[in-house]
Protein backbone atom coordinates (compact mmCIF):
# COMPACT_ATOMS: atom_id res chain seq x y z
CA UNK A 1 0.00 0.00 0.00
CA UNK A 2 1.55 3.60 -0.93
CA UNK A 3 2.16 5.45 1.87
CA UNK A 4 2.87 9.42 2.69
CA UNK A 5 6.70 9.77 4.01
CA UNK A 6 8.50 13.07 4.70
CA UNK A 7 12.03 12.69 4.40
CA UNK A 8 14.02 15.68 6.16
CA UNK A 9 17.73 16.02 4.53
CA UNK A 10 16.60 14.84 1.12
CA UNK A 11 18.67 17.25 -0.73
CA UNK A 12 22.16 14.64 -0.71
CA UNK A 13 23.58 11.72 1.04
CA UNK A 14 21.47 9.29 3.05
CA UNK A 15 18.10 11.76 2.84
CA UNK A 16 18.30 11.76 -1.16
CA UNK A 17 18.86 7.81 -0.97
CA UNK A 18 16.14 7.27 0.83
CA UNK A 19 13.45 9.60 -1.16
CA UNK A 20 14.04 8.17 -4.37
CA UNK A 21 14.31 4.70 -3.25
CA UNK A 22 10.66 4.90 -1.23
CA UNK A 23 9.49 7.51 -4.35
CA UNK A 24 10.25 4.23 -6.76
CA UNK A 25 8.53 1.94 -4.70
CA UNK A 26 4.79 3.95 -5.36
CA UNK A 27 5.11 5.87 -2.43
CA UNK A 28 4.18 10.13 -1.85
CA UNK A 29 7.49 11.13 -1.20
CA UNK A 30 8.52 14.63 0.57
CA UNK A 31 11.42 15.66 1.20
CA UNK A 32 12.47 18.70 2.92
CA UNK A 33 15.84 20.63 2.86
CA UNK A 34 17.43 23.66 2.64
CA UNK A 35 18.27 23.09 -0.75
CA UNK A 36 15.87 22.42 -3.59
CA UNK A 37 16.85 19.43 -5.75
CA UNK A 38 14.83 17.95 -8.63
CA UNK A 39 13.91 14.67 -8.61
CA UNK A 40 10.99 11.90 -10.52
CA UNK A 41 11.00 10.48 -7.72
CA UNK A 42 9.86 12.99 -4.66
CA UNK A 43 8.59 15.94 -4.37
CA UNK A 44 11.28 18.46 -2.95
CA UNK A 45 10.04 21.46 -0.60
CA UNK A 46 12.66 24.05 0.66
CA UNK A 47 12.52 23.84 4.24
CA UNK A 48 15.32 24.64 7.21
CA UNK A 49 14.06 22.89 10.08
CA UNK A 50 15.84 24.49 12.32
CA UNK A 51 12.76 27.45 11.82
CA UNK A 52 9.48 25.99 13.11
CA UNK A 53 7.70 28.76 10.56
CA UNK A 54 9.37 26.98 7.62
CA UNK A 55 8.50 23.09 9.17
CA UNK A 56 4.44 24.59 9.68
CA UNK A 57 4.37 26.11 5.87
CA UNK A 58 5.59 22.63 4.54
CA UNK A 59 3.58 20.28 6.65
CA UNK A 60 0.52 22.78 5.44
CA UNK A 61 1.55 22.32 1.77
CA UNK A 62 1.65 18.25 2.28
CA UNK A 63 -1.74 18.34 3.96
CA UNK A 64 -3.41 20.47 0.92
CA UNK A 65 -2.82 17.55 -0.99
CA UNK A 66 -2.45 14.34 1.16
CA UNK A 67 -4.52 13.04 3.62
CA UNK A 68 -2.27 11.10 5.34
CA UNK A 69 0.99 11.55 7.45
CA UNK A 70 2.11 7.91 7.57
CA UNK A 71 6.03 8.31 8.11
CA UNK A 72 8.15 10.65 9.15
CA UNK A 73 12.40 10.45 8.90
CA UNK A 74 14.14 12.69 10.73
CA UNK A 75 17.25 12.27 8.73
CA UNK A 76 18.83 15.95 8.88
CA UNK A 77 21.88 16.23 10.99
CA UNK A 78 25.00 17.07 10.76
CA UNK A 79 28.51 16.13 12.52
CA UNK A 80 31.03 18.39 14.61
CA UNK A 81 34.51 17.44 15.12
CA UNK A 82 37.09 19.22 17.73
CA UNK A 83 38.08 19.16 21.82
CA UNK A 84 35.54 19.69 24.10
CA UNK A 85 37.75 22.38 25.58
CA UNK A 86 37.83 24.24 21.70
CA UNK A 87 34.35 24.20 21.50
CA UNK A 88 32.61 27.77 20.69
CA UNK A 89 28.62 28.30 22.55
CA UNK A 90 27.88 29.70 18.77
CA UNK A 91 28.91 25.75 17.38
CA UNK A 92 27.30 23.98 20.10
CA UNK A 93 24.30 25.79 19.90
CA UNK A 94 24.16 25.50 15.68
CA UNK A 95 24.68 21.50 16.37
CA UNK A 96 21.97 21.28 19.11
CA UNK A 97 19.42 23.60 16.90
CA UNK A 98 19.65 21.46 13.67
CA UNK A 99 20.14 17.31 15.46
CA UNK A 100 18.07 17.88 18.46
CA UNK A 101 15.30 20.91 18.28
CA UNK A 102 14.86 20.68 14.02
CA UNK A 103 13.93 17.19 14.67
CA UNK A 104 11.85 17.81 17.81
CA UNK A 105 10.14 20.34 15.73
CA UNK A 106 9.19 18.01 12.90
CA UNK A 107 7.90 15.74 15.00
CA UNK A 108 5.72 18.11 16.25
CA UNK A 109 4.25 19.24 13.16
CA UNK A 110 3.25 16.02 11.76
CA UNK A 111 1.97 14.52 15.45
CA UNK A 112 -1.85 16.22 15.30
CA UNK A 113 -2.50 14.79 11.77
CA UNK A 114 -1.46 11.00 13.07
CA UNK A 115 -3.12 11.62 16.29
CA UNK A 116 -6.75 12.28 13.90
CA UNK A 117 -5.61 8.74 12.01
CA UNK A 118 -4.65 7.00 14.92
CA UNK A 119 -1.46 5.84 13.54
CA UNK A 120 2.33 6.42 12.31
CA UNK A 121 5.46 6.04 12.57
CA UNK A 122 8.40 8.25 12.73
CA UNK A 123 11.98 7.26 12.11
CA UNK A 124 14.70 9.39 14.19
CA UNK A 125 18.34 8.88 12.50
CA UNK A 126 20.65 8.55 15.33
CA UNK A 127 24.51 7.35 15.70
CA UNK A 128 26.22 4.35 16.78
CA UNK A 129 28.23 7.03 18.62
CA UNK A 130 25.21 8.46 20.51
CA UNK A 131 26.19 5.26 22.84
CA UNK A 132 29.17 6.40 23.71
CA UNK A 133 31.12 9.70 24.06
CA UNK A 134 33.45 9.50 20.50
CA UNK A 135 36.80 11.05 21.36
CA UNK A 136 36.58 14.76 19.21
CA UNK A 137 33.58 14.20 18.54
CA UNK A 138 31.45 14.91 22.20
CA UNK A 139 29.01 17.16 21.12
CA UNK A 140 28.32 15.33 18.10
CA UNK A 141 27.55 12.29 20.42
CA UNK A 142 25.64 14.17 23.09
CA UNK A 143 23.49 15.41 20.36
CA UNK A 144 22.46 12.43 18.80
CA UNK A 145 22.21 10.97 22.79
CA UNK A 146 19.88 14.09 23.27
CA UNK A 147 17.82 12.99 20.58
CA UNK A 148 17.65 9.07 21.22
CA UNK A 149 16.23 9.84 25.13
CA UNK A 150 13.71 12.20 23.74
CA UNK A 151 12.84 9.32 21.61
CA UNK A 152 12.46 6.96 24.33
CA UNK A 153 10.33 9.56 26.45
CA UNK A 154 7.66 9.90 23.21
CA UNK A 155 7.08 6.12 22.88
CA UNK A 156 5.08 6.47 26.30
CA UNK A 157 3.60 9.60 25.18
CA UNK A 158 2.11 8.87 22.05
CA UNK A 159 1.37 5.18 22.40
CA UNK A 160 -2.35 5.37 22.85
CA UNK A 161 -2.90 6.81 19.10
CA UNK A 162 -0.97 3.78 17.54
CA UNK A 163 1.76 6.14 16.81
CA UNK A 164 5.58 4.47 16.72
CA UNK A 165 8.97 6.24 17.28
CA UNK A 166 12.35 4.68 17.11
CA UNK A 167 15.93 5.44 16.91
CA UNK A 168 18.02 4.13 14.15
CA UNK A 169 21.87 3.93 14.82
CA UNK A 170 24.08 4.46 12.11
CA UNK A 171 27.58 3.27 11.44
CA UNK A 172 30.04 4.93 9.53
CA UNK A 173 27.95 5.80 6.01
CA UNK A 174 29.71 7.02 2.76
CA UNK A 175 28.23 10.32 2.30
CA UNK A 176 29.69 14.08 2.26
CA UNK A 177 29.21 14.64 5.85
CA UNK A 178 32.80 15.19 6.19
CA UNK A 179 32.26 18.43 4.09
CA UNK A 180 29.55 19.65 6.21
CA UNK A 181 30.91 18.83 9.15
CA UNK A 182 31.14 21.73 12.07
CA UNK A 183 35.06 21.33 12.43
CA UNK A 184 36.07 23.53 15.76
CA UNK A 185 39.51 25.14 15.59
CA UNK A 186 41.92 22.60 17.52
CA UNK A 187 44.44 24.27 20.20
CA UNK A 188 48.15 22.74 20.31
CA UNK A 189 47.67 20.64 23.32
CA UNK A 190 45.17 18.46 21.17
CA UNK A 191 46.55 19.33 17.48
CA UNK A 192 48.99 15.72 17.00
CA UNK A 193 45.99 13.30 18.38
CA UNK A 194 43.28 14.96 17.12
CA UNK A 195 45.34 14.89 13.28
CA UNK A 196 45.24 11.04 13.48
CA UNK A 197 41.92 10.52 15.02
CA UNK A 198 40.44 13.25 12.06
CA UNK A 199 42.22 11.10 9.32
CA UNK A 200 40.71 7.83 10.49
CA UNK A 201 37.24 9.32 10.87
CA UNK A 202 37.48 10.53 7.56
CA UNK A 203 38.56 6.79 6.24
CA UNK A 204 36.09 5.08 7.51
CA UNK A 205 33.74 7.45 5.58
CA UNK A 206 34.75 6.53 2.61
CA UNK A 207 34.92 3.08 3.61
CA UNK A 208 31.26 3.13 4.92
CA UNK A 209 28.41 1.49 4.23
CA UNK A 210 26.14 2.62 0.96
CA UNK A 211 23.23 4.65 1.21
CA UNK A 212 21.19 2.45 -0.56
CA UNK A 213 22.03 -0.09 2.29
CA UNK A 214 20.03 1.89 4.81
CA UNK A 215 16.90 2.58 2.80
CA UNK A 216 16.43 -1.31 1.99
CA UNK A 217 17.19 -1.56 5.75
CA UNK A 218 14.18 1.06 6.66
CA UNK A 219 11.95 -0.52 4.38
CA UNK A 220 12.21 -3.76 6.72
CA UNK A 221 11.79 -1.65 9.99
CA UNK A 222 8.25 -0.02 8.16
CA UNK A 223 6.98 -3.88 7.42
CA UNK A 224 7.26 -4.35 11.06
CA UNK A 225 4.40 -4.37 13.63
CA UNK A 226 5.87 -3.25 16.86
CA UNK A 227 9.09 -1.72 17.55
CA UNK A 228 11.94 -0.95 19.39
CA UNK A 229 12.99 1.20 21.15
CA UNK A 230 16.70 1.15 19.40
CA UNK A 231 18.23 -0.55 16.23
CA UNK A 232 21.45 -0.48 15.15
CA UNK A 233 23.20 -0.72 11.45
CA UNK A 234 26.35 -0.30 10.20
CA UNK A 235 29.29 -2.68 9.61
CA UNK A 236 30.20 -5.27 12.52
CA UNK A 237 33.10 -3.45 14.20
CA UNK A 238 31.16 -0.42 15.27
CA UNK A 239 28.10 -2.50 16.19
CA UNK A 240 30.30 -4.46 18.90
CA UNK A 241 30.97 -1.57 20.59
CA UNK A 242 27.60 -0.95 21.82
CA UNK A 243 27.41 -4.17 23.80
CA UNK A 244 31.04 -4.14 24.49
CA UNK A 245 30.04 -1.07 26.28
CA UNK A 246 27.57 -2.43 28.52
CA UNK A 247 29.23 -5.28 29.88
CA UNK A 248 33.19 -4.27 30.00
CA UNK A 249 34.75 -2.18 33.18
CA UNK A 250 35.13 1.54 32.13
CA UNK A 251 38.47 1.42 31.66
CA UNK A 252 38.91 -1.42 29.49
CA UNK A 253 36.31 -0.27 27.08
CA UNK A 254 38.37 3.19 27.14
CA UNK A 255 41.55 1.23 26.50
CA UNK A 256 39.83 -0.50 23.45
CA UNK A 257 38.41 2.33 22.26
CA UNK A 258 41.30 4.39 22.37
CA UNK A 259 43.21 1.46 20.01
CA UNK A 260 40.52 1.57 17.82
CA UNK A 261 40.99 5.48 17.14
CA UNK A 262 44.57 4.67 17.24
CA UNK A 263 45.15 6.73 19.61
CA UNK A 264 47.89 5.23 21.53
Amino acid sequence: MSKTIIITGASSGIGFALAEYFGKKGNKVYGLSRKVVSSDCFVSIPTDITEKDQIDKAISEILKTETRIDVLINNAGMGMVGSVEDSTKEDITKLFNLNLIGSVQMMTAVLPKMREQKSGKIINVSSIGSEMGLPFRGFYSASKSALDKVTEAMRYEVYPWNIHVCSLHLGDIKTNIAENRIKTKVSEPYKNVFDKVYALMNSHVGDGTEPLDVAVYIDGLLGKSKWKAHYYFGKFGQKIGVPLKWILPQGTYENLMKKYNKMD
